[in-house]
């Protein structure tokens, strides 16, 4: 199944020169979110770990839908102060300043295999955020997973020395 013709192109969005690749018509579409689901479930079906890790918004939605159907726990990943009980965080830098996620205490003990999971990734900076609270704990990265990938702004390269699966990639902008 071609993802592109469902992921819908918004120009100049959140700002002039953006293409935001929007995945809600994906969501919407039974059979291309099936598809995208079972397709990333495929990649990891025979891959021995213990959870998910997904940021919100998106990565909740494809991170516990991928947990449910590997039969495995899923760990959300938050803004500071949306977690209920004892939290790590970790600062990154974003183009215009920081930002904090934060990741309960006790949702990665030592010795955990994590997979996290992410609608898109475009530098990579998050997603190596994501890596770092995991290993701040002491667990271990198994890879990376996104339905999308900006090749264009070279995310592997931030992320070297993990394993990063995308379904979809994007060339240019």
């Amino acid at each position: 199944m071609d993802l592109k013709k469902v992921i819908r192109n918004i120009p100049d969005f959140p700002k002039k020169g953006v293409v935001f690749r929007d995945i809600t018509p994906l969501l919407k579409d039974s059979e291309a979110f099936r598809y995208s689901i079972d397709a990333l479930a495929g990649k990891y079906k025979d891959v021995k770990f213990d959870a998910i890790l997904g940021a919100e918004a998106r990565g909740f939605i494809f991170g516990s839908v991928l947990a449910y159907k590997l039969g495995v726990g899923f760990i959300p990943v938050r803004k500071p102060g949306k977690l209920p009980f004892d939290t790590c965080q970790v600062s990154y830098s974003l183009e215009y300043g920081e930002n904090i996620l934060e990741m309960h205490l006790d949702a990665v003990k030592p010795g955990d295999k994590i997979l996290i999971v992410d609608d898109l990734v475009a530098t990579g900076g998050t997603a190596k955020a994501k890596a770092e609270l995991v290993e701040k704990r002491g667990g271990e990265v198994i890879g990376f997973c996104f339905v999308i990938e900006l090749e264009f702004l070279n995310p592997r390269k931030f992320l070297e020395g993990y394993d990063v699966f995308s379904l979809v990639k994007y060339e240019t902008e």
